[in-house]
């Protein structure tokens, strides 16, 4: 069987770096978990710290794909999810996929810019 390097092998991430990868701040994501009852990241210790994996990660992504870059209202956002799930989850990773595109065909715009 062949090494997957591409695999992420980071199994917990603090609300601190999940707040970094989605640009939003932490006291945000806290009031989204109240708001989506299937966003629930493991609590440990007295102190109740969240640990989020990967599939906690996907559903901020699918929330923040939804309410900060289509801008729908929360009680739109969790009317969509509800409501058809995988359709939302398919148009969230298509429009991440344009935008990783976008970005690149920006910095191909911009070297041969440089060359000219």
């Amino acid at each position: 069987m062949a090494l997957n390097l591409n695999k992420n092998l980071k199994l917990y991430y603090s609300i601190k770096e999940v707040a970094e990868m989605f640009g939003v701040n932490e006291s945000t994501l806290r009031y989204w978990e109240t708001e989506f009852p299937y966003l629930k990241p493991k609590t440990s210790g007295p102190a109740k710290i969240r640990q989020y994996q990967q599939k906690d990660i996907d559903q901020i992504k699918l929330i923040h794909n939804l309410v900060k870059v289509r801008g729908f209202k929360l009680a739109a956002a969790k009317r969509i999810i509800n409501a058809n799930r995988d359709g939302a989850d398919k148009r969230a990773q298509v429009l991440t996929k344009l935008i990783d595109v976008r970005e690149q065909l920006q910095a191909l715009k911009k070297q041969m810019d440089y060359l000219q």
